[in-house]
């Protein structure tokens, strides 16, 4: 698994390799464009928030395939009661869609990803819970 951005000396120390953000501090589309390029063997990259501690393999497993199953979608992006833009599985042909994106100014996932084939893919919830302070942890 790899990290995109991060603390470069403590995220190693828990299996994570890190890959420096493209431009750091700009949004996360910099992030997910980071990470379709960090790795230009792969057919598809799956990017996930950092806070989606509750995340299963089955969710992961499911965006994986729809994009698998649609050769001519960009993204399978998982969905809640809402769009989970942050939780998606790309397909290296959307790279260059996403840095142009960026390059005109765009910072937004979801705003990107408006310009692209998607296919929604319904999701458990739970598994998309983020954690922003302790306070969201179970006791």
């Amino acid at each position: 698994m790899v990290a995109v951005g991060g603390d470069p000396l403590a995220l190693p120390e828990v299996g994570l390799v890190v890959v420096p953000d493209w431009r750091p501090g700009e949004g996360p589309l910099g992030g997910v464009i980071t990470a379709l390029a960090a790795h230009p063997d792969a057919a598809a990259v799956v990017v996930v928030a950092c806070d989606t501690p509750w995340l299963s393999s089955a969710t992961v497993r499911s965006l994986v395939a729809a994009l698998d199953a649609a050769p001519t979608v960009h993204a399978a992006v998982a969905i809640t009661d809402r769009l989970q833009p942050l939780c998606t599985a790309w397909h290296r042909s959307a790279l260059e869609q996403l840095r142009e994106s960026f390059l005109s100014g765009e910072r937004r996932v979801h705003v990107a990803l408006a310009a692209l084939q998607v296919i929604d893919v319904v999701v458990p919830a739970q598994d998309l819970r983020n954690v922003n302070s302790p306070a969201d942890l179970p006791d």
